[in-house]
């Protein structure tokens, strides 16, 4: 074994090694909609003395973190995004309602003494006085200034009374710097006021809102007049249940925010949706795998089952690079990891065709040089086209948001251990078992000792696809013009994700129809809204911007049919937040687009890179001319779809024009043409290999993921198929045209260089 083999083994072992114990030992971070909860994304605004930056969104999301942890949800998460967005998570969370209410709570927390309770608030206030509504919401209580503010306040905690002294659940608040004093002298000024009355009471105030306005010592002893509570602490009884005094210990101890927050996108998923995604999703994974295992053996035997020892391997390595970094496993996320896979067998078997041809055409001596060549020879364009799918998934990481970012991670960490485990963890395993006597003696156990039968098939055919380029193009212009006609006639079923709005989706326990749902949440109040079936006892409702309790009146009237219901999942987008998003996936697509563009004009040639565009935006205008004319929805999930689309259209047209430029190359002079169909046939047994695996594990998505990833898998299947015809029969039809119109200039002839040690010194006698 030479050096760098020696090198490669090492590493490989030492990769495998650190993946498995990584494995076995650590567990990826579930995102809400595989594990369920609730998510809020909040976006600070500028108050009239505030301005809303990074550093009071900081302070905002401390604020916010005192009080959920108040709340007593497990593992909450609350971070900072950006300059001025919150993200709050609440794993285990399935009504959203009350958490909303407490951590959008903004205004300054104050307590006042209250001068008395009126029927009716004038119309001009007397200066220093406020008119608000008490708890019961009888009239309005008419309080003085603020006597404190909760920043006096240290501490407040929802307490139960081991011996009913206080009737069950009650709040403690505990008070720092001069709060004492003041608590003191307010409530000894409210102990001297008769019992019952309103001066007897303090008003705790956030948000405008009256929280609390309990009476001082109720049982009407006046040894607290003039005296008041003193000690830096008090109790708030009343007949509180434990989920009202923890609430209210919430707003009391969380404090106030520096600037107000608004709630612009707010995500709710069942833990059930995520359990039958995890399942779905491994199910679909094992089922893909298995498949694509048995294709790659039987066509290239020992050399493939090599290639599948290589993808446990990529697999291992993809979960524990998830695991270390801490990414977020999400939902689209998982479907990008299984996608992923395609990228490895890809990378094995561009490698494999090439050692094939190195082999049957003996340019190499033995299979094991073959394997070696075969991994150089195929070295440019792994790169290339694992390059350009982390462009787009890139792309998807900084201009994306929630669970597609997850998808782009995801996306990216597959790629780059794809590329690790064909190149150096199933190069040790193929080069170690075409080494061995026993394949030696019978080389066509290896898989590489001849041509497959795609290539057989292919060059019996003597295919001449570029004699009718033309043809080709105009099929691409038809087919650009239905897609474009499904748009303008149909139009776009744009998700809320980019128009705002509500969607509830709602499992019944009884089977009804469409029709009786429509007629449920019409009855609710919303006949305009957007009602479909989506599964076997789900419905899915999409209604523009709507509040929570609004929400939970549409699930009532369909639970008043169809029995017990579930929602599942319940998503509300602003409609700032949908208009960003929306231009920002079209920011995505051109910049996807020019990227590609570059990188390909200055790898190759600005004629390759004007025919892999094209191919693109056929690619992009038929999927989305299909969802057009189907009425299917185009939301963040689809845009991660045609992004993904992007990526594998350009790595199939980077493998296809490599070979062009290489066959080019080797034949110093002729017809572009014959070039580019032989760079065809040499390349299309890996499309069609490739292709074949990738549809193994996407159509086992597609039929056992679930509904939710279902047109996200639909799309990429429609990507994959449109994608293998696109990068043979437009980019290279529109090159070759390209290339007959604005030839490449001549290479300039290098100068001759004379071998000094061959030829006799000038200036001595021979």
């Amino acid at each position: 074994m030479n050096r760098s083999s020696l090198v490669r083994a090492l590493l490989a072992f030492l990769v495998l090694a650190a993946s498995t114990y990584v494995t076995l030992t650590a567990k990826p971070q579930l995102g809400l909609d595989l594990r369920g909860g609730t998510q809020i994304v909040l976006e600070a605004k500028d108050s009239p003395t505030v301005k809303a930056n990074k550093e009071t969104t900081d302070k905002a999301t401390q604020v916010l973190h005192r009080r959920i942890d108040a709340l007593g949800v497990s593992e909450p998460n609350v971070t900072r995004q950006g300059e001025n967005r919150i993200i709050v998570e609440l794993p285990g969370v399935q009504d959203p309602r009350e958490a909303a209410k407490v951590i959008g709570k903004t205004a300054q927390l104050t307590f006042h003494e209250v001068l008395d309770q009126v029927a009716t608030k004038p119309a001009k206030p007397a200066a220093g006085e406020t008119y608000l509504a008490p708890e019961s919401g009888q009239g309005f209580l008419r309080l003085a200034k603020p006597a404190m503010t909760g920043e006096m306040v240290s501490s407040a905690d929802g307490l139960l009374d081991p011996q009913q002294v206080a009737q069950g659940w009650f709040v403690q608040m505990k008070f720092k710097g001069d709060g004492g004093k003041i608590w003191a002298n307010i409530t000894g000024k409210a102990a001297c006021q008769p019992v019952g009355t309103p001066q007897r009471l303090i008003a705790i105030v956030l948000d405008n809102e009256v929280i609390s306005s309990p009476q001082v010592d109720p049982n009407g002893s006046s040894q607290l007049c003039n005296l008041g509570i003193s000690g830096g602490s008090t109790t708030i009884s009343g007949a509180f249940t434990e989920e009202d005094a923890k609430d209210l210990a919430a707003l009391i101890s969380g404090g106030a925010l520096p600037v107000p927050v608004e709630v612009i996108d707010q995500r709710t998923v069942g833990p059930s949706l995520g359990q039958d995604a995890i399942q779905a999703s491994a199910l679909a994974a094992i089922i893909g795998l298995a498949l694509t295992a048995l294709f790659i053996v039987v066509v290239y035997r020992l050399v493939g089952l090599m290639a599948v020892l290589g993808l446990i391997g990529y697999a291992a390595m993809s979960y524990a690079a998830l695991t270390v970094i801490g990414a977020t496993l999400t939902l689209p996320g998982l479907a990008g990891f299984v996608l992923a896979i395609g990228m490895a067998v890809d990378a094995n078997v561009l490698v494999f065709e090439r050692a094939r041809e190195d082999y049957t055409a003996g340019r190499t001596d033995g299979l094991r040089r073959s394997l070696r060549s075969g991994f150089q020879n195929a070295l440019s364009a792994i790169a290339d086209s694992n390059i350009t799918t982390l462009l787009a998934a890139g792309l998807l990481f900084f201009l994306a948001a929630g669970p597609v970012r997850g998808f782009g991670v995801t996306l990216s960490i597959g790629v780059i251990a794809s590329m690790l485990s064909a190149l150096v963890v199933t190069r040790v395993f193929a080069e170690f078992v075409v080494s061995r006597g026993f394949v030696l003696r019978r080389p066509a156990l290896s898989g590489i000792a001849g041509h497959g039968r795609v290539r057989t098939w292919l060059e019996a055919r003597q295919l001449s696809l570029m004699k009718h380029s033309k043809r080709w193009l105009v099929i691409t212009a038809v087919a650009i013009v239905v897609s474009v006609a499904g748009v303008a006639v149909r139009g776009l079923n744009l998700g809320i994700e980019f128009t705002g709005g509500r969607l509830l989706e709602v499992s019944t326990a009884q089977r009804i129809t469409p029709d009786q749902a429509r007629a449920a949440v019409a009855e609710a109040g919303y006949p305009t809204a957007v009602v479909q079936a989506s599964g076997t006892d789900d419905f899915t409702v999409r209604t523009g911007t709507i509040s929570d309790d609004e929400a939970e009146k549409i699930r009532e009237s369909i639970g008043r049919i169809a029995g017990d219901t579930e929602v599942i999942r319940n998503e509300s987008i602003g409609p700032s937040l949908g208009k960003e998003l929306r231009n920002k996936g079209l920011i995505a697509l051109g910049i996807a687009l020019l990227a590609q563009l570059a990188y390909l004009a200055a790898r190759f040639r600005w004629t390759f890179g004007a025919g892999a565009v094209l191919a693109l935006i056929q690619n992009v205008a038929v999927v989305v001319g299909v969802f057009a004319w189907t009425g299917k929805p185009i939301d963040g999930i689809f845009l991660a779809a045609i992004l993904t689309i992007i990526g594998y259209t350009v790595n199939d047209s980077v493998v296809v024009f490599d070979r062009i430029r290489e066959t080019r190359n080797a034949r110093a002079t002729g017809n572009l043409g014959k070039i580019i169909d032989t760079a065809i046939v040499n390349v299309l047994p890996r499309t069609i290999n490739t292709g074949i695996s990738t549809l193994f594990i996407l159509s086992a998505l597609l039929f056992l993921g679930g509904d939710s990833l279902a047109d996200f898998v639909l799309a990429l299947l429609l990507g994959i198929v449109v994608g293998t015809y696109s990068s043979n029969l437009t980019a290279a039809p529109l090159l070759l045209e390209l290339e007959r119109r604005y030839p490449a200039p001549p290479p300039r002839p290098k100068r001759a260089q004379v071998d000094r040690d061959a030829q006799p010194d000038r200036g001595a006698v021979v």
